[in-house]
């Protein structure tokens, strides 16, 4: 895992904005501000990270990071790392747990995602959590505990949402409506579907966990030729200087 975002939602339009960017080279992290930190009045800055146009470096992950991560003395850290569906190799690697957990707090409108790498197949595979649940009816809840590893899933623009042009529902083949795609996924995902199949199955599912945590989804698509996710100015970087945390 080379870099992560942080999307931050404005509470007043409640639109979602790229504001940061996480990378970790040579086992320091390098926190920078991205363009989309300016696209809202309202956003002021993150953590002690005040200055919008310096770099920030430290050879501990930033508390803004590490508080989102669930403390590996909890006694629910062992199912903690089930419902993530992790690599044996990468469970206590803090950047692939901010990445596959979203790293979102109930204190606070922030969450975090990972730049997408292909794998060895030339593929890009994606792994994210159906959000939205919380607004679902009690039949839709109990079709996602009968869901399995594997099972085919569609992607499909919610098109008379007022609120989000590029809304993704996530539906079984019935169809049962069993969540949302991320809002910081769903832009991008919209001009994927556009150029090639987009395959999305169901990961995993939680039967006890919060219902945040219920639904892992993995979408997996072969990137049209010259196709770059996440290459808008919203993740491009602000920083200019730095600064040792």
């Amino acid at each position: 895992m080379k870099a992560l975002y942080i999307a931050w939602q404005d509470p007043q339009t409640r639109y979602w904005y790229t504001v940061g960017r996480l990378s970790r080279e040579n086992g320091t992290y390098r926190f920078v501000y991205t363009q989309g930190a300016l696209k809202s009045q309202r956003f002021k800055y993150l953590g002690r990270m005040h200055d919008l146009r310096q770099s920030y470096w430290s050879r501990e992950l930033f508390p803004l990071f590490s508080n989102r991560i669930l403390d590996s003395s909890r006694p629910e850290y062992p199912e903690y790392l089930q419902w993530l569906a992790l690599d044996p190799r990468d469970q206590h690697d803090p950047m692939q747990l901010l990445a596959r957990s979203g790293g979102k707090r109930a204190t606070d409108e922030l969450c975090v995602y990972p730049h997408p790498e292909m794998n060895e197949r030339g593929e890009v595979e994606l792994f994210f959590l159906s959000h939205g649940l919380r607004y679902l009816d009690s039949s839709a809840l109990q079709r996602i505990s009968q869901l399995q590893s594997g099972d085919h899933l569609i992607l499909r623009r919610e098109i008379d949402n007022a609120h989000d042009r590029y809304a993704l529902l996530l539906e079984t083949e019935e169809p049962v409506t069993v969540g949302y795609c991320p809002r910081y996924l769903s832009r991008d995902l919209c001009g994927v579907m556009h150029a090639t199949d987009v395959k999305l199955t169901v990961e995993r599912v939680n039967q006890d966990a919060p219902i945040q945590f219920r639904l892992l989804c993995r979408a997996v698509f072969t990137p049209p030729l010259g196709f770059d996710m996440f290459a808008g100015d919203e993740h491009l970087p602000l920083g200019k200087e730095s600064v040792a945390a």
